[in-house]
C-alpha cells in the first residue's frame, strides 16, 4: 500500500459512521515480521465470537524504516484489515498486541508484550546482529521495555516463573504488569498429541513408515546454514519407499529470501519427496507425527522434545553462545548428536522409539511453569485491560490444523508446467 493512503477502518475520526456495531473495543495486532504475527494468532482465537471487539492489523518497520518481506502478505492471507503504520501511529486503541517490542513505543494504547518463540530469554546469549562483542542480552532487558523512562507494556506475558527472577534483576519497574500465563503454543500441541494418525495421513505417511522432521533457524550457524546439504544427504540415504522426510525452516528464511527462492534452492529435494511446511502452519502438526526430529537451537526443537519425539542436533557451532540455563541447553543435554560422517538411517534408527520421560519433563518444565493454563490466563489479562468481562464460553485450546506442505503431492516446482 502506498504510503500517506490510509483506510476507512473501525478507528479515527467519524469510525461511528462507518462500523457495524458502535461502542467496541479496538484491539491493534502489531506484525513488524512473519514470526510475531505467527505467535499472535493462537493468543486472536481468544476473541473469537465477541461482538463487542473488532481486530486490526498493521505492520512495524524496523528502527531504519525498514519492512520484513512477507509481513502484509501474512496479514492478508488470515483475511485481516491492514492499517497503514502511518495511520496506526496517528489513532489510539484499547488493546495493542504484540510479539515483539519493534516501534511499539510509537503505538497508542495499552500494549501487551508477548514472546515471540519459546519464552521471554532467548537461547542466545547475544544478539546476533549486534556483533561479536556486544553485552549478553535477553527479551526482558529494561532497553526493550522501557522507551524515555516509560514502561511500556501494560501487561508483560511470561511463560515462566523463572522469567520472574530475571525480570527483578533486569527491569524491575515492570514486575507489576508481568502475567506468568504459560505457553499457548505448547498447550497446543499437548492437546494435539492424541490427533497423530490424523496428521501423518494428512502428510502422506503410510502405517508403519518413519516421518523425519528437519529444522533449522536461519542464522548461518544454523542447521542448514552450517550443512546446506543435509535435505539432500536425508533424502539420499532414507529410502523413499521407507521414510518420508518433512522440513521446517524458522519462519526468517522465508521473510529473507523470500519462498520462490526457498523453493528454488529445494527444487531436487522436492521433486525427491521432501515436505516442505510452510512458515504460517503445519509445523506442529509435523512435530505431532514425526518418529525423529533433526534440528538446531531452535524453538521448533525444543518444542518436539517437550511432547516426547526423538530429537538429533545437527552439528553447529554456536553452543558456546548458549545461555547458561537455557531452553537450548536443557534439549541439548538429553539430545542425541548427528554425525555426517556416519550413516544416518542407522543414528536414525538408534533414537526412533525411545522416549526419556525425565528429559521430556525437564524440557516441558523449562518451556512452562503453567502447563495447559496458558489460554485462560491470557484471555483473562486482555479483557482486564479491555475493560470489558470475559465471554462466557468456554477458553478454546483447539488442536492444530491438518497440515498442507508443498511436495505432499505431485505440483509443479519453481515454474516446472505440468504435464
Amino acid at each position: 500500500m502506498a504510503g500517506g493512503v490510509w483506510l476507512n477502518g473501525p478507528v479515527g475520526l467519524g469510525a461511528d459512521s462507518r462500523v457495524l456495531h458502535t461502542g467496541c473495543r479496538t484491539v491493534l495486532v502489531v506484525v513488524p515480521f512473519l514470526v510475531a504475527g505467527i505467535r499472535l494468532m493462537d493468543v486472536l482465537a481468544l476473541l473469537e465470537s465477541d461482538h463487542r471487539v473488532v481486530v486490526m492489523f498493521t505492520v512495524a518497520p524496523a528502527r531504519n524504516g525498514s519492512v520484513c518481506h512477507g509481513a502484509d502478505e501474512f496479514v492478508r492471507s488470515q483475511g485481516g484489515l491492514l492499517l497503514p503504520w502511518e495511520q496506526a501511529v496517528q489513532c489510539e486503541f484499547d488493546l495493542v498486541l504484540a510479539a515483539s517490542e519493534t516501534a511499539v513505543e510509537q503505538l497508542h494504547g495499552k500494549v501487551m508484550l508477548l514472546p515471540h518463540g519459546a519464552g521471554m530469554l532467548a537461547s542466545r546469549s547475544r544478539a546476533r546482529s549486534a556483533g561479536p562483542d556486544a553485552h549478553p542480552v535477553h527479551g526482558l532487558d529494561r532497553g526493550a521495555l522501557v522507551h524515555r523512562g516509560r514502561l511500556v507494556p501494560a501487561a508483560l506475558g511470561l511463560t515462566h516463573e523463572d522469567e520472574l527472577g530475571v525480570l527483578r534483576e533486569s527491569c524491575p519497574e515492570a514486575l507489576s504488569v508481568a502475567v506468568v500465563a504459560g505457553d499457548v503454543c505448547f498447550d497446543r500441541l499437548v492437546t494435539s498429541v492424541p490427533r497423530r494418525e490424523h496428521y501423518r495421513r494428512a502428510l502422506g505417511v503410510a502405517e508403519g513408515q518413519p516421518l523425519v522432521v528437519v529444522t533449522s533457524t536461519w542464522q548461518p550457524e544454523s542447521a542448514l546454514g552450517s550443512h546446506p546439504d543435509l535435505l539432500e544427504r536425508m533424502l539420499d540415504e532414507l529410502p523413499s519407499e521407507e521414510y518420508r522426510v518433512a522440513a521446517v525452516l524458522h519462519p526468517n528464511i522465508w521473510g529473507v529470501l523470500g519462498a520462490w527462492q526457498v523453493q528454488a534452492w529445494l527444487a531436487d529435494c522436492l521433486r525427491a519427496g521432501l515436505l516442505l511446511l510452510p512458515p504460517e502452519e503445519g509445523w506442529r502438526a509435523a512435530l505431532v507425527a514425526a518418529d525423529a526430529v533433526v534440528g538446531d537451537h531452535g524453538s521448533v526443537t525444543s518444542y518436539a522434545a517437550a511432547i516426547g519425539t526423538p530429537v538429533l542436533l545437527a552439528p553447529s557451532p554456536p553452543e558456546r553462545f548458549l545461555r547458561p540455563g537455557s531452553l537450548a541447553e536443557v534439549v541439548s543435554q538429553g539430545a542425541g548428536r548427528l554425525r555426517l560422517d556416519g550413516s544416518l538411517p542407522g543414528q536414525l534408527r538408534g533414537i526412533m522409539g525411545r522416549h526419556s520421560p525425565r528429559w521430556q519433563a525437564r524440557v516441558a518444565g523449562a518451556i512452562t511453569s503453567r502447563p495447559g493454563q496458558a489460554a485462560g490466563a491470557l484471555r483473562r489479562a486482555m479483557y482486564r485491560l479491555l475493560d470489558l468481562s470475559e465471554p462466557c464460553r468456554a477458553v478454546p485450546n483447539a488442536p492444530v490444523p491438518l497440515p498442507a506442505p508443498w511436495g505432499a503431492w505431485p505440483r509443479p516446482v519453481c515454474g516446472e508446467e505440468a504435464e
